[in-house]
């Protein structure tokens, strides 16, 4: 619903510092903060953005006299520098390092901002709390007596950590649309002119991603959500409920990037993309196959294999899906049941079979593996592995993360060795934090080295 237009004001951005011992962009975009962007413009104010990960950061280029090595299809490595590691992360033998861009880039981006009425921070990773506490302390430094507004994942999971530790004025839990302008609202003492209906995702507008400096690819949503409630997922913690878009109004948004702004690649965010995929996935790439638009598809985050057959394998390789990886968490019947039940081995054996008649190579399906989970034995990850290549696919380990609020919380604050209620950096996946006598981090080390070292088209690990 749109008011009479309000007093503009003038709202920053900021995506803070990934403070670990590995990252890499894998399509990697603040798309919850982008929108947020696009909403505060529709609502009458001048928004600014900050990217502290920015991989093609002039000002970190010529201080670094160097950039990092990227990929033709929008993926690629940060600005990296070696920190100091955490106290309670010192047992890990490994380098501590911020991903992004130098502290003193930041605030010389900054110094650019001094009349800024509000600040927004965005966070994702529960563990990776640091770079956003580093982020806020020095946007108070620089902008004395500015609000600043945290919200996302870390905000969202560890609300009371956020609240007594991040130094932000305010800490959104939850979906931020309307908070965030019923909090400016309060806070600058004016209407709100457009305010979304959170369940039609079509009501928003495109994120604003014209606001960052080098669009190399454009992150996509076609739902939020997810049908299925599996163990170790945050997904229904974040989200209740399934909400979806309507698929030609998917392909009018990436239209929209394509000829306005010469995207060539995608990447989709959803959890649940391939569910009922007659009413999805297939009428949207029908209409990209009809407007004749050439580009290019990514899915980093695991799709579901149960809905993978003859059709949708051969829809998806003549449509240029590029980088497809698959959740299958295990091969262990009653752990699958245990987790969520989404997917049997049968279903993964036949859907690696339709998308190699496609065309599709094994090193191109990835299937992802949970290791480290609450009582994981190492036979069980050696088994998931063998099934996976015997399918002719490609393992790709995936270190478990405890995150508060899933079903598996409890059996993981029972089983970690680490206080991982009262301290989220225990949640970094790089520890193995549910790790145990039989599947031991040295275990682990030596089977992702084997992993490593196996040829694209692979037999068993021994």
């Amino acid at each position: 619903m749109l008011k009479a237009a309000a007093m503009s004001k003038n709202i920053l951005l900021i995506n803070p510092w990934i403070y670990d011992f590995a990252a890499y962009d894998f399509w990697l975009k603040p798309l919850g903060l982008l929108y947020l962007g696009s909403l505060l413009r529709t609502n009458n104010h001048r928004v600014s953005y900050i990217d502290c990960l920015d991989p093609h950061s002039t000002l970190m280029a010529k201080k670094s006299g160097k950039t990092p090595r990227r990929h033709a299809y929008g993926h690629g490595r940060f600005f990296r520098q070696v920190i100091d590691k955490p106290d309670c992360l010192q047992i890990m033998p490994r380098n501590y390092c911020r991903y992004g861009i130098d502290p003193d880039v930041f605030r010389a981006e900054l110094s650019q901002y001094h009349d800024t009425d509000v600040v927004l921070v965005t966070s994702m990773m529960t563990y990776w709390y640091p770079g956003v506490f580093d982020a806020i302390r020095i946007i108070k430094e620089s902008l004395p007596g500015v609000p600043v507004m945290l919200g996302g994942k870390y905000a969202t999971l560890c609300h009371d950590h956020a609240v007594n530790h991040s130094g932000a004025d305010h800490v959104v839990c939850g979906r931020g649309e309307k908070q965030i302008l019923q909090l400016l609202r309060h806070l600058l003492n004016e209407d709100v002119i457009f305010e979304p209906d959170e369940d039609n995702l079509d009501a928003l507008p495109y994120p604003a991603f014209d606001l960052i400096r080098k669009i190399d690819q454009v992150a996509l949503i076609t739902s939020i959500g997810c049908p299925y409630h599996c163990s170790y997922c945050s997904s229904h913690v974040l989200q209740k409920n399934f909400i979806r878009r309507d698929p030609i109004r998917v392909v009018d948004e990436i239209e929209h990037w394509h000829k306005n702004f010469g995207v060539t690649d995608f990447s989709f965010y959803d959890d649940a993309l391939l569910v009922d995929s007659a009413n999805m996935i297939v009428p949207l790439l029908d209409e990209v196959k009809r407007r004749k638009l050439s580009c290019r598809f990514h899915c980093p985050n695991g799709l579901h294999v149960r809905e993978i057959d003859a059709e949708l394998s051969k829809i998806l390789y003549d449509s240029g899906f590029k980088t497809i990886r698959f959740g299958f968490e295990t091969a262990d019947f009653q752990l699958q049941k245990e987790t969520g039940g989404k997917v049997q081995n049968e279903e993964l054996r036949d859907a690696v079979i339709h998308l190699k008649n496609a065309g599709y190579k094994q090193e191109d399906i990835g299937i992802y593996l949970l290791c480290g989970i609450p009582g994981q034995k190492t036979a069980d990850v050696m088994h998931s592995i063998d099934f996976v290549l015997q399918c002719g696919a490609k393992p790709v380990l995936a270190e478990y993360s405890p995150i508060p609020g899933t079903k598996m919380w409890p059996d993981a604050v029972a089983a970690s060795p680490f206080d991982i209620e009262s301290e989220p950096l225990y949640h970094n996946n790089s520890l193995l934090c549910c790790r145990n006598d039989d599947f031991s981090y040295d275990v682990y080390s030596r089977i992702k080295a084997k992993l490593k070292m196996l040829p694209k088209e692979a037999g068993a690990v021994e």
